[in-house]
């Protein structure tokens, strides 16, 4: 069997690693967020059901967003409800940088005890994920919000957004105050490399079967091991395989791209009479970025 991989030091965490199984069409992503991870969540003080729930929802932006080419590109998922105890979660990945927000009724999820399920959280919501290329073409997909996680309602998406097999396995955890989360994404490609065009899909394809199976077998434990790098992680799932071809990806970074000069820009494009509407009564303009919970002022 050949591992090939580019010399460097292994990756461990806050950096995308990607793979690839040729004799079996497939390609993969897998991340494991710490530093990163800790400074993203710093921004609001999330009881823990919504940390659990937001550290699931990074790692899959930074899984999905691990798969698209191009600087400019970006992957933006959206869950929402009408109703819900979780109005709003939000997440985006665009070249490396990630970032992710929650709205949440503090009062009725207090209710709801230590580990509430996908359905009490959100009831019935849905989940949009966009892709944005680097050319500025957009498209969308829209599923309800089912399964017993995120990942799962993801693993829906494909499937019936893009009809492309895709397994995905997220784990998170909280250890002295620190929390770490994990997630392996791996996809069928029936017609071989990357970037062809997908014909004749078949999720009950023997070779994905077979790529599902191994990739399956991942543990919470190893996805989330400090000590286990994720080239560790593809060598244990498919080291019996002819070829694993593994490519170091992007470092990652907390994504917000807030500052005063962008929402200046934004403000110059209402008419004057509705800029001085949003003025307070010192004749400030405050914006609170709910992304990284800094106030920015403007003055005219």
């Amino acid at each position: 069997m050949d591992y090939l991989i580019e010399p460097s030091a292994e990756t461990f965490s806050d950096k995308l690693l990607g793979f690839t199984l040729p004799s079996r069409g497939a390609r993969g992503r897998m991340v494991r967020l710490d530093a990163l991870l800790d400074t993203v969540l710093s921004a609001h003080d999330y009881p823990p059901p919504i940390t659990h729930l937001l550290s699931e929802a990074l790692v899959l932006a930074a899984l999905m967003g691990g798969l698209l080419k191009g600087d400019k590109a970006q992957l933006t998922m959206q869950a929402q409800t009408q109703g819900g105890i979780v109005n709003l979660l939000v997440c985006d990945y665009r070249d490396g940088a990630v970032r992710g927000y929650a709205d949440f009724d503090p009062e009725r999820l207090a209710a709801l005890g230590a580990n509430p399920s996908l359905a009490a959280l959100f009831g019935a919501g849905y989940l949009a994920v966009t892709f944005e290329t680097e050319h500025g073409q957009r498209y969308q997909g829209i599923v309800p919000l089912e399964g017993d996680s995120m990942a799962e309602a993801c693993e829906i998406y494909f499937s019936q957004s893009e009809q492309v097999p895709t397994l995905i396995r997220v784990a998170s955890r909280a250890v002295g105050g620190k929390r770490s989360a994990a997630g392996i994404l791996i996809q069928h490609l029936p017609d071989g490399e990357e970037g062809r065009e997908r014909l004749h899909v078949r999720m009950d394809h023997p070779d994905w079967e077979h790529v599902a199976i191994l990739g399956g077998s991942i543990s919470h434990q190893e996805l989330l091991d400090p000590a286990l790098s994720l080239e560790a992680i593809a060598w244990r799932l498919f080291h019996e395989e002819d070829e694993i071809r593994v490519q170091e990806g992007a470092p990652l970074t907390r994504g917000c791209r807030c500052t005063l000069e962008h929402y200046a820009s934004v403000i110059a494009r209402f008419p004057e009479e509705e800029q001085r509407e949003m003025c307070n009564a010192e004749g400030i303009i405050a914006i609170d970025c709910a992304f990284c919970s800094r106030v920015f002022e403007l003055t005219l």
